[in-house]
């Protein structure tokens, strides 16, 4: 949501940091807080004034008429307040039908004034702008203000002065408190604006000789607006509405929410509750509270939240096992009921993010068996075949009664069930994929032959889309009547490939001569062409850096659809909207602020642009055009018939409910005309009356439904145009969130608009004004199927619609990647990996997640056991890897790998040529030993050859013997890195058969030549085998399968490379030059021929 409510304190604390007025702003940031856990004596050492004035005292927690209600303290000393809280602190209290405990109160300075010395000012957000709103006498018994205050509008992107305030607001203040006060509206209203206010009311407002006092204040901000006003915020805390605690389980969605591209919501209602509910969609989630309300279930409705925008399995994991653990707590003796619903995705992968809930399930099956809960469950979108055969059968593996249901079942079916007031019916069989779209059995890429060109009902004339009429500068520009036509061509403004690829999908299955998107804008990777399919040809789209470009080599596009984030969609809008080509933009962001979408209200306005959104998936029109994801899949656009024409357009403001909107209307009506969901800000870029009005004037459209909801009052402007007969067509109209008025506490929806402010924002209130005015209004969401039918069963019987005769759909190629997804098809993979996968939530380390690998602090050489041996291997064994790696790091500049790399250094490569450079040389003769030692010695010591009989042997045979012998180290030299390894293996492995059978070897070796050791790498050779082969990890044959594959010489190649990597670090430190080698060491051996 955007507009939230913050604390007093904080309201303040904002005002005395920012305000910017000559009025002397009196008693700043002098206010204590006081809690349960409260120690009064260091309360007053950090606040001394407490100890030396009279004070208020009262609650902060946003509770209204606190002075009307007796829930403030004036005029007392510090032992006052206290024993003034003593009945009130931690006790429970009601306001209004909200019963809740006060934990949270304020002390301030009492201010000693007059009555008349009161007043009130407001400042509020709307559509056309921001209202000031101030009364010459205020204080608690001020009354209705909206009836009796003076009332400014300040326009968007209009300045307030002085002189308008003095002139419209203050007319009725004494002359000497004019300046004053109009000086601290202006400080006031500037501040509003800067820190992204939505709401702030002050009363009362005292004005004395000595300054300006806020006596009370509360605030709302746009809490969307984060980004923008951090530094001026800080971290703000958004308490909950009085009546409701502020659960950690809450805290925990909400953090996972700010982290997530995904929507995430929970609000606790009652956590002893029965009825709970895991709901995909803002706007779904507020028809399923409805019906559990409509049906009596209010007092044992635990929560209200929603899933969407396709979170990941581990998010849904997450945000599933919070509801599982909150609702497993505590038995309730009927038992109890989760409600997995959803209307029909348009993007999510259904059976995605149903693995996170199934694994959650699984997780809390036992507790959920304990506490007989029984789960019903219905889905649509994407791969939802998948998802609910998923679901039903972990339902069979785990004996939890699981009821699940499909597109063939109404939305809101589940919940009659889940309360008994329906039968729960045999299921019916669901497809085993979702493809019920076909590969084209003719092999032809021409388009396909339309089906269908014009609605049922409509001539089938070409349909142009009418363009906007100029008008005087400055003055607004009416908007085009059709949006879309068969024609459109739009330009897509994001790397959004998926979404262009559907409505290219989309333009094939309607039989467009064209794609109807010409071009792609993206500031970050532009100036290039992407590809795409159009049916099974593949073609080229063009993508530019900016939009100036586009717009120029594209003269015939006039649609824009924006996926730019919430923070670039303003920009990148308001660019768009410089070029008159463009009559059309769909802006997809949600979370924009406020602020920002007024001002792109305002400049659509006057340019006689149409705006669908923010929020919102976009629209659809049958057999034309389609906005992105709008209408799902391929299968969901077949099934709601979305690729021809129908007679029904509607509107509404979630995009989810709107694909809902689809199905319903393809299973009752013959189709769907054009469908738009606005988006579910306070403010969307068009309203209702906007698309209702054009639908009035379009002659295809035979009839309407809106899809309303709760807060604004654009359904009222239906209602008005209906009596007025500007609305002549039968409009069948619902707003969801009629449960809002049952609930105690105010609860904030999942679209930021589903909030009434006041009686007639309502659901409730709204849908009675719309049945008064004329419109078919049903008696629930439930019914709303059924009213469509009735009302078109009747334009069908006066001849206003003639269903014209169906023709099957056109066939239309998959995609490759989609149909694996579904399993309709296999490859064998171009690749196979055992050892890592970084597809998940966390990277996993042969079968071992990263957190886990941290947990356990299994180290470097535990790590490498994972990646290289795919075991968990002893905790000495991991030390002695480790080891290995630190003897080999290094061995001196002299060396040849290191040699190597110091010259290629010096010669000014990077550090990538240097190592590898380096690397190469490692070999048999040069630190490659360690393999070819390990299988020297163990093929002697496993054929039983005694150590005399393997050096006679390697000797007669003219070979060396692996691992033995060193330039510099001898028998009275030793290797100490030989001696640290061997103290280590032989204190710590079980057997070490191998190593004493190659020192057995050195003995023999050493008494022809002191130098003939046993070096480090094969130390390192023989040792390893003994691990390998005695550790209990592996089998035998496994253990001689890692040596003969190669995998002892990496433990060098690793550890070395550490030195190298410092050998170049070393020399470009150093900044040594290009290195040549000195002509006196080196011998010139040319032939006496060629000297002569």
């Amino acid at each position: 949501m955007s507009a939230k409510a913050i604390s007093e304190q904080t309201g303040k604390e904002f005002l005395y940091k920012h305000i910017c007025t000559s009025a002397a702003v009196q008693n700043r940031f002098r206010y204590a807080n006081v809690t349960a856990e409260t120690d009064f004596a260091r309360l007053a050492q950090e606040h001394p004034w407490l100890l030396t004035e009279r004070l208020v005292v009262k609650p902060d927690q946003l509770i209204k008429r606190r002075g009307k209600l007796g829930l403030v303290g004036v005029n007392l000393d510090l032992g006052g307040v206290r024993e003034w809280l003593k009945p009130r602190l931690m006790k429970e209290t009601t306001v209004g039908k909200a019963k809740g405990v006060l934990k949270n109160f304020l002390i301030e300075p009492f201010v000693p004034h007059k009555q008349e010395e009161e007043f009130y000012v407001c400042i509020y957000a709307t559509r056309e702008g921001d209202y000031v709103l101030f009364h010459h006498e205020g204080g608690v018994d001020v009354g209705d203000v909206d009836a009796k205050a003076k009332k400014l509008l300040i326009g968007v992107d209009e300045k307030i002065s002085e002189d308008s305030v003095k002139k419209e607001l203050l007319t009725h203040v004494p002359n000497d408190k004019k300046a004053v006060l109009a000086s601290f509206v202006v400080g006031l209203f500037n501040l509003y604006e800067d820190l992204f206010f939505t709401y702030l009311e002050i009363n009362p407002l005292v004005v004395t000789k000595d300054g300006v006092y806020v006596l009370d204040m509360a605030a709302k901000i746009d809490a969307t607006a984060d980004y923008i006003c951090k530094a001026k915020w800080g971290n703000v805390e958004f308490p909950p509405p009085f009546g409701r605690e502020a659960y950690p389980e809450e805290a925990y969605i909400a953090d996972l929410d700010a982290k997530s591209g995904a929507s995430l919501k929970l609000t606790l209602l009652n956590p002893q509750g029965r009825i709970w509910t895991m709901v995909a969609g803002g706007g779904a989630s507020v028809v399923y509270s409805d019906t559990i309300c409509d049906l009596g279930g209010v007092n044992e409705l635990a929560n209200y939240g929603e899933y969407s925008g396709a979170p990941s399995e581990q998010q849904t994991y997450d945000y599933a096992k919070t509801i599982l653990s909150l609702m497993t707590r505590e038995k309730h003796p009927d038992g109890k009921v989760l409600i997995i619903g959803g209307s029909i995705a348009n993007f999510t992968n259904v059976a995605a993010t149903f693995k996170g809930i199934v694994r959650a399930i699984r997780d809390y099956q036992v507790p959920l068996k304990e506490h007989e809960v029984t789960i019903f469950v219905r889905r649509g979108g994407p791969n939802y075949q998948e998802g609910l055969r998923v679901m039903g059968e972990v339902g069979k593996t785990t004996g939890i009664p699981i009821h699940v249901f499909g597109t063939e079942t109404h939305m809101t079916a589940i919940v009659g069930m889940a309360l008994g007031h329906r039968p729960i019916p045999n299921q019916p069989p669901v497809a085993a994929h979702t493809a019920n779209f076909l590969l084209n059995s003719s092999g032809s890429t021409s388009t396909p032959a339309s089906s269908r060109t014009a609605s049922f009902s409509e001539n089938k004339a070409r349909v142009q889309s009418s363009p906007a009429k100029k008008a005087k500068t400055g003055a607004p520009v009416a908007k085009a009547t059709t949006l879309f036509s068969k024609h459109t061509k739009s330009i897509v403004w994001g790397m959004q490939t998926r979404a262009v690829q559907g409505m290219l999908d989309f333009d094939y299955v309607c039989s467009r001569d064209e794609p109807s998107v010409a071009a792609m804008v993206y500031p970050f990777t532009g100036d290039h062409k992407q590809k795409f399919y159009w049916g099974h040809k593949e073609i080229l789209i063009p993508v530019y850096k900016n939009m100036s470009d586009a717009m120029k080599k594209h003269p015939d596009v006039d649609v824009l659809i924006s996926f730019a984030s919430l923070r670039s969609a303003f920009d990148s809008t308001m660019e768009t909207m410089q070029y008159p080509q463009i009559h059309t933009i769909a802006i997809i962001a949600e979370g924009i602020p406020e602020a920002h979408t007024r001002k792109i209200i305002k400049a659509a306005d006057e340019k006689g642009v149409t705006i669908i959104g923010p929020a919102t998936v976009g629209g659809i029109k049958p057999g034309c055009f389609k906005i992105g994801n709008t209408g799902g899949m391929l299968d969901n656009i077949l099934a709601s018939k979305l690729y021809r024409p129908g007679s029904v357009a509607y509107v509404s403001r979630s995009g989810g409910m709107s694909n809902e909107l689809n199905n319903i209307i393809s299973r009752t009506t013959d189709g769907v005309f054009e469908g738009v969901a606005i988006g579910g800000d306070r403010y969307p870029g068009s309203v209702f009356t906007d698309h209702v009005l054009r639908y009035q004037d379009t002659p295809g459209v035979k009839m309407i439904v809106v899809l309303g909801e709760i807060g604004g009052s654009e359904e009222y402007k239906i209602c008005q145009a209906i009596k007025q007969g500007r609305i002549t067509k039968p409009v069948v109209c619902w707003c969801i969130g009629t449960c809002a008025t049952m609930f105690s506490s105010e609860v904030q929806f999942g679209h930021a608009g589903a909030c009434a402010n006041q009686a007639s924002e309502t659901a409730v209130a709204k849908n009675a004004a719309l049945k008064e005015a004329g419109a078919f209004v049903p008696k629930s969401f439930d019914e709303l199927g059924d009213l469509i039918i009735s009302v078109y069963d009747d334009l069908v019987a006066k001849g206003v619609i003639q269903p014209a005769a169906e023709m099957p759909p056109p066939t239309v190629p998959m995609d490759y990647s989609w149909a694996r997804e579904l399993g309709l098809i296999r490859k064998p993979a171009s690749f196979m990996t055992s050892i890592c996968d970084e597809r998940g939530q966390e990277l996993i380390y042969a079968g071992m997640p990263i957190t886990e690998v941290f947990k356990s602090e299994i180290g470097l050489g535990g790590t490498l056991g994972l990646l290289w041996f795919q075991r968990r291997l002893p905790r000495y064994a991991c030390q002695f890897i480790e080891m290995c790696l630190m003897v080999t790091a290094d061995h001196g500049p002299a060396v040849s790998g290191a040699h190597n790399t110091i010259v290629c250094a010096r010669a000014g490569k990077d550090l990538i040529s240097s190592l590898t450079s380096g690397l190469l040389t490692i070999g048999d003769r040069f630190g490659g030993a360690l393999d070819a030692a390990a299988k020297q010695f163990s093929k002697a010591f496993d054929s039983g050859m005694l150590p005399m009989e393997f050096v006679n042997k390697m000797k007669k045979e003219g070979k060396l013997i692996m691992g033995i012998g060193h330039r510099v180290k001898s028998i009275n030299n030793p290797d100490m890195r030989v001696q640290i390894l061997k103290d280590f293996v032989k204190q710590n492995f079980p057997s070490t058969q191998l190593l004493d059978y190659a020192l057995d070897v050195e003995k023999i070796t050493t008494s022809k030549k002191p130098n003939l050791i046993l070096n480090v790498d094969g130390f390192i050779g023989v040792a390893f085998v003994d691990l390998l082969r005695t550790c209990d990890g592996f089998t035998r044959d496994e253990a001689d399968e890692f040596v003969e594959i190669g995998a002892l010489n990496g433990i060098f190649v690793l550890g070395r490379s550490m030195g190298f990597i410092g050998h170049y670090l070393d020399q470009k430190r150093l900044k040594q030059g290009l290195y040549r080698h000195p002509w006196d060491d080196i011998s010139y051996v040319l032939p006496e021929h060629m000297s002569m």
